[in-house]
């Protein structure tokens, strides 16, 4: 017999670390773009499990990819080559343009990875080339190491000292970018192409460009955090894809296996030679259940033509919310993103119209305090969006 809300929620307050202020819901299981919690309420979910459910819950390929692949072999350790990695690996340098790839298990693993390969490779050139420069309001993981390359204090109290060689500037600005980029010194300068936990910002135009050209000027390497806005996320497999760019080092996670954890690491030839047998590892990171599910969301991606759908959802869901902006001036004052990474910004803090929109059977999310964030399953329809919309709308006019 199931266990009551009531007893699930007390015995995990017993027993786990209390490191999440969760909602008091106790979900059950999840069929297309909707959940269930274990009382029968259905909600629809646009957050997708931060970015994660990129095709939505229990999508039968992703399913029937897990199960066939667990029945086979879950784990067998990278002293072996397995064909669902060589197939993985093959894909994922064929959609980025990349070289090479290091598979990991979440996207801290991966940012931790490309830290250490940018580090790696500057000090083939000097030893003193060891700062990676990174932007205020940046999210990039839970490490130490990656944890310090988030540009934001809140995260770092409590765990100095922290490792040494993190520089921070405004994100979309690229003079004081400059003001702080040394050919001596710079090993590399990491960015995600939209802020996600920073409050889905999107930064000008000729932006990432510039730090390229930066980056080509002084030898320092770019690393592009894909964690959130990979796989599909903006209207294009990476978004740095959108601003015409070539990453020297790119991180990817979240959507990748639709649900299971890995991460990876991608490179070009030049960076990644600089790791040598040893220099990184990982017991778990591309296991073949991993990489089999990867392999699934992939196939899935091209035969349902989910890149074109998350442009143009995310076209009609921008142009809904701006409906609602247009009719709730005080409430919101911009909408932002690309493709199915929607933000919309508010007056006031969104917690309580996230919690109300809970209610009501919606689940959204707000970041930075004030910014309601949408990062749906990538295979939504206009209905879908509708439904949501007319949840928000009757929200919001409660405020």
């Amino acid at each position: 017999m199931s266990m009551s809300k009531e007893a699930v929620i007390s015995t995990e307050g017993q027993h786990y670390m209390q490191v999440f202020a969760r909602y008091q819901i106790v979900l059950s299981h999840g069929e297309g773009v909707y959940v269930y919690d274990n009382e029968g309420k259905k909600y629809i979910d646009f957050l997708g499990g931060i970015a994660v459910n990129v095709l939505g819950h229990a999508h039968p390929a992703l399913v029937k990819a897990i199960s066939t692949q667990a029945g086979k072999m879950i784990h067998c350790s990278n002293l072996y080559y397995t064909e669902e990695m060589a197939l993985l690996s093959k894909k994922l340098t064929e959609v980025s343009g990349m070289d090479r790839v290091f598979m990991a298990n979440s996207g801290a693993e991966a940012n931790e990875g490309a830290i250490k390969l940018a580090r790696k490779y500057a000090k083939s050139i000097s030893p003193d080339k060891v700062d990676i420069i990174t932007a205020t309001n940046s999210f990039h993981g839970r490490t130490l190491a990656t944890l310090t390359a988030t540009g934001q204090d809140k995260f770092h109290h409590g765990y100095e000292p922290l490792p040494e060689g993190f520089k921070y500037v405004p994100f979309n600005d690229l003079a004081a970018l400059k003001a702080v980029v040394s050919k001596e010194r710079t090993a590399a300068i990491m960015l995600e192409p939209i802020q996600g936990e920073g409050g889905v910002y999107v930064p000008d135009e000729g932006y990432l460009a510039g730090v390229r050209k930066l980056c080509d000027e002084t030898g320092a390497l770019l690393i592009v955090d894909e964690i959130q806005t990979g796989m599909g996320r903006t209207g294009k497999m990476f978004a740095y894809q959108l601003y015409g760019i070539k990453p020297d080092i790119v991180s990817v996670a979240k959507g990748l296996a639709g649900g299971v954890p890995t991460g990876a690491v991608l490179a070009t030839e030049k960076a990644a030679a600089a790791f040598h047998a040893g220099d990184h590892g990982t017991t778990f990171g591309g296991n073949p259940l991993a990489c089999a599910a990867a392999n699934a969301v992939f196939k899935v991606m091209d035969e349902e033509k989910l890149l074109d759908n998350a442009k143009a959802m995310g076209e009609y869901m921008k142009a809904g919310l701006n409906k609602l902006k247009s009719k709730y001036p005080a409430l919101i004052t911009e909408v932002r993103g690309k493709g199915l990474m929607i933000g919309a910004k508010l007056t006031k803090p969104g917690k309580d119209i996230v919690n109300r929109c809970l209610e009501k059977g919606a689940i959204i999310n707000c970041t930075a305090g004030d910014v309601l964030r949408f990062l749906p399953p990538l295979n939504i329809t206009k209905a879908h969006i509708d439904e949501v919309l007319k949840v928000l709308d009757e929200t919001l006019a409660e405020q």
